[in-house]
């Protein structure tokens, strides 16, 4: 009986298949008539003439690439049938996030580097200098890798930067809504706005709320926001105040140096609302909407979980649980994150808005694992 490694690749007509890439790692089938040929016997399978031209790379189950001599035996009944074939007369050496590869060609594209070092699509390729600048890399961009000395490659996690009339934010996507924009940087998307995107060279274009802003764009400047029908030297509206917090809230976040509200809607449902509450490293904003509903009899009634607009997302797109809960201010819909105190519960004599935003922070640093 033949052992696993044998069906795999057999393919039933007494001949084996292997996979063999060239230097664009484009995979095609090759047939080969054993499952133990040396390097030559793979050039020769692979359609080298002569085979001695040719460098042969296995590729392991790893990722890592191993040069098989032309005598060198590959099992492959124990080993992977994928290899990296390339007439060359050389290697060239170059390093992915302090990692060494051996590569058959003297040129190698972004592409390449970035799936022989699995750098996730969240993250920026560079190619590392001393005296000036990394330089990033592309997937479409060459890289000669003939130059004196191991090219570096390393990988970051990329932020987009916006300015959004005078309030920089930072996204961890290179896409965001103008309302997701204008929500981060603070401003009151339910009032009317004139909202203009500009970019270097271009003239400035009115945009919508909904409108989807590419931060890819080379040369973008800035969001632009004029009020609509203000007239001139008219004050911006001061935040509502619709009920009272306690004292101990309201100077709390009056520390925090962030703009805040308390809002009545029609269904009796009362909101504190923060504007640029920065979230930790790991979702795709740096900050958010955030409100907490208080209840008419808090404190003695506890606040319950949080809300956000609009709803977070994680970098690593995986799906934030329990965040069913829906609440409507200013004709947005908020999503709520069901989160409870356990055991230790609510206690009216030492718990407020203050150790409710604990319960924010840390909530919101869990699901990123800090």
């Amino acid at each position: 009986m033949g052992t696993t490694a044998d069906a795999a690749f057999s393919r039933g007509d007494n001949r084996h298949t292997i996979e063999v890439a060239d230097d664009t790692l484009t995979f095609r089938s090759v047939a080969i008539t054993d499952l133990t040929p040396t390097g030559t016997q793979l050039a020769k399978a692979a359609g080298f003439k002569p085979p001695d031209t040719a460098i042969v790379l296995q590729m392991l189950a790893d990722g890592a690439l191993e040069t098989i001599r032309p005598d060198e035996v590959v099992d492959l009944r124990h080993d992977d049938g994928r290899f990296i074939i390339v007439e060359s007369d050389r290697l060239y050496l170059f390093s992915v996030n302090r990692e060494r590869f051996d590569w058959p060609a003297r040129v190698a594209t972004g592409a390449v580097v970035r799936k022989l070092g699995k750098v996730p699509r969240d993250e920026a390729l560079y190619l590392e200098r001393i005296d000036e600048p990394d330089r990033l890399i592309d997937d479409r961009d060459l890289v000669d890798l003939d130059r004196q000395g191991i090219e570096s490659f390393i990988s970051r996690k990329q932020h987009w930067k916006l300015n959004v009339h005078g309030v920089v934010i930072e996204a961890a996507t290179s896409t965001i809504t103008a309302e997701a924009a204008m929500a981060q940087a603070g401003f009151d998307t339910t009032k009317p706005w004139h909202i203009y995107f500009k970019v270097a060279g271009a003239p400035k274009r009115e945009v919508q709320l909904d409108t989807v802003l590419d931060l890819e764009t080379p040369g973008i400047e800035k969001l632009r926001l004029s009020p609509r029908d203000v007239g001139n030297g008219e004050a911006p509206p001061a935040p509502r105040r619709d009920f009272a917090l306690l004292d101990a809230d309201a100077e709390y976040l009056d520390r925090l140096k962030l703009r805040w509200e308390t809002i009545e809607e029609g269904d009796q449902r009362r909101w504190l609302v923060i504007h640029n509450y920065p979230v930790p490293t790991g979702y795709a904003v740096s900050h958010t909407l955030l409100a907490l509903e208080v209840p008419p009899t808090y404190p003695a009634a506890q606040i319950y979980g949080f809300y956000v607009y609009p709803p977070l997302q994680l970098t690593s797109g995986r799906e934030i649980p329990s965040t069913q809960m829906r609440g409507t201010i200013r004709k947005k819909e908020f999503h709520g994150w069901s989160r409870n105190r356990g055991a230790v519960g609510w206690n009216p004599a030492v718990d407020n808005v203050v150790t409710q935003l604990a319960l924010v922070e840390a909530a919101l640093a869990k699901e990123v694992g800090e």
